[in-house]
């Protein structure tokens, strides 16, 4: 009996083990969508992310795309301690440039991938 449940017990523990999340190798989900990390934002299509008009607000950095809507220092799509800077686009070289640099970025939402980075 002690050896049924010690297979019955590891056998669990594979399966538990092999279940993983419900993405697949294509980064769709088992009903087939995919996840919002997984876009990917040609320059044209970010554009329409800048924080105008009740659109989120998104910024991409070295390729990767990041969503600011609710970063009050990006409030209604554009910095305002950086005057100007809108959101929208590839803010790369300004973002690097600034005081803070990226480490701003590493509590943010990823929400894809600038493509051709």
């Amino acid at each position: 009996m002690k050896k049924l449940v010690m297979v019955l017990g590891s056998s669990v523990l594979l399966l538990t083990a092999c279940g993983g999340d419900d993405t697949n190798d294509e980064g769709a989900t088992n009903d087939g969508a995919t996840t919002e990390q997984d876009q990917v934002f040609t320059l044209e299509e970010l554009s329409e992310y800048d924080g105008q008009d009740g659109n989120d607000a998104y910024v991409a950095v070295d390729g990767i795309v990041y969503d600011v809507t609710d970063v009050g220092a990006w409030a209604g799509g554009e910095h305002a301690p950086a005057g100007g800077l809108e959101a929208g686009g590839d803010r790369s070289e300004e973002i690097e440039a600034s005081p803070h640099g990226t480490a701003v970025l590493e509590d943010l939402p990823i929400v894809g991938t600038l493509e051709g980075e």
